[in-house]
């Protein structure tokens, strides 16, 4: 297994069941529920310095499911362009998220993902079977549907431990 396929791989197995359509519906309802619910005081709080406020952490689920959603377009619909990778720390300089009205936050949120279920629940099987090349790795549409859901768990999950101190990270056991 190469390092790119390990990668995905820790994503692709916080996944909970096998029907990845509806744990991206789930995840992002979870995701939008937290966030509505959240202070406007807490949405500003990062759990150590140098870290990403929940605001900012909300802004790259958007950002990288747009980008995953943007390349598995690309390759279903058979281009074989190669496509650059992203660096997500230059993204979080520029996100300004911040300066925003937490609701805009989430609405945007919710958008895209309702724009991304949309997209993959209308796919069919040859084209969720099609593949591209992104950051220099082959990789399924199908596979960018799931690491949708299995990044947003674990941003989740993040959230859970380090925001909210409700667990321990893995790397303290």
């Amino acid at each position: 297994m190469t390092d790119f396929q390990k990668y995905i791989q820790r994503y692709l197995d916080l996944i909970p069941s096998e029907n990845w359509l509806e744990e991206m519906k789930k995840s992002g309802h979870k995701t939008a529920n937290f966030y509505e619910n959240l202070s406007p005081e807490k949405a500003e709080f990062a759990y150590a310095e140098g870290k990403w406020t929940l605001k900012e952490l909300l802004q790259h689920l958007i950002d990288a499911e747009r980008i995953f959603a943007y390349r598995a377009l690309r390759f279903a619909r058979k281009d074989k362009t190669e496509l650059a990778g992203w660096d997500e720390e230059l993204y979080a300089k520029h996100y300004f998220s911040n300066d925003r009205n937490l609701e805009s936050l989430v609405e945007e949120f919710q958008a895209v993902r309702k724009s991304s279920v949309l997209f993959f629940q209308n796919l069919n099987q040859e084209q969720l079977s099609e593949t591209g090349i992104a950051n220099g790795n082959k990789i399924l549409v199908k596979t960018l549907g799931k690491l949708i859901v299995g990044h947003n768990i674990h941003h989740l999950n993040i959230i859970e431990e380090r925001y909210l101190g409700r667990g321990r990270r893995k790397d303290e056991v």
